[in-house]
């Protein structure tokens, strides 16, 4: 285990390197969305209660905390090891270093982990000011923890599976443009037909938004175990993919 651990710190840290040089810029990457989608979701559209007896902007901030925790993760684990296969090379090299393949899947996604927990846990603290419904506790930092390792490595299996940056784009519009807006995010998908409802459990990110909003808010309701159980089961499912793919595949 020991050695797992060090040989994913050092697949690690290049890329956290990369990412202490630009960290201003991420920064603000990784707010700007998630401000803008509070913005015009939580106030520009709607007011009041909820059916749950919160106020939107309470219910929503979770899912915006789901949703940056998808778009981060994703998005920064996907798109940096796109470029290191296909315009760098320097995946290849990596490959060929003595190397097990596991720590490579765990040090790949510490960027989107990192990146992931760094955008969450801002838009969730500007929460904590707006919204006095929500709670601050072990269980929303760990569904959130488990959201964001989750769409890490999905975000690790898009760029393995990628054969150019257009491959990509498309990936980003069939996988995470659809989830952005449907997976419970902004409304609640029990409202919606059972049939929807089962096509919207299917997918990771109604699991990811479900679990965070019932921690963020444990007096109004009932944490879903069933749903952190499945979106581990994605992750886990995930993580198996990747090893596939870095054993089968020429990557």
């Amino acid at each position: 285990m020991s050695n797992l651990l060090v040989d994913a710190y050092h697949v690690a840290w290049g890329d956290m390197m990369f990412m202490k040089h630009n960290f201003w810029n991420i920064l603000v990457m990784s707010i700007m969305s998630p401000l803008l989608y509070l913005i015009a979701f939580g106030y520009g559209l709607r007011t009041g209660q909820t059916d749950i007896g919160v106020s939107y902007v309470a219910f929503v901030i979770p899912g915006i905390a789901a949703l940056s925790s998808l778009s981060s993760s994703f998005g920064s684990t996907a798109t940096r090891m796109n470029v290191q296969r296909l315009y760098y090379k320097s995946f290849d090299e990596m490959m060929m270093c003595p190397l097990s393949l596991s720590s490579i899947v765990i040090g790949k996604c510490m960027l989107g982990l990192t990146r992931g927990l760094i955008s969450c846990l801002l838009i969730y603290a500007l929460g904590l000011f707006l919204a006095s419904d929500l709670a601050l506790t072990p269980l929303v930092v760990l569904c959130i923890v488990i959201s964001c390792i989750t769409f890490s490595l999905l975000g690790m299996a898009a760029a393995l599976l990628s054969k150019s940056h257009q491959s990509m784009a498309t990936l980003n519009s069939l996988i995470i443009l659809p989830m952005t807006f449907l997976c419970g995010t902004f409304f609640s998908v029990s409202s919606l037909n059972p049939v929807f409802q089962a096509v919207l459990y299917c997918l990771p990110l109604t699991h990811a938004s479900e679990t965070i909003r019932a921690a963020a808010l444990p007096d109004y309701l009932e944490f879903p175990w069933i749903s952190l159980a499945v979106l581990i089961a994605f992750g886990a499912a995930f993580f198996a993919l990747n090893l596939y793919l870095l054993k089968t595949r020429k990557v």
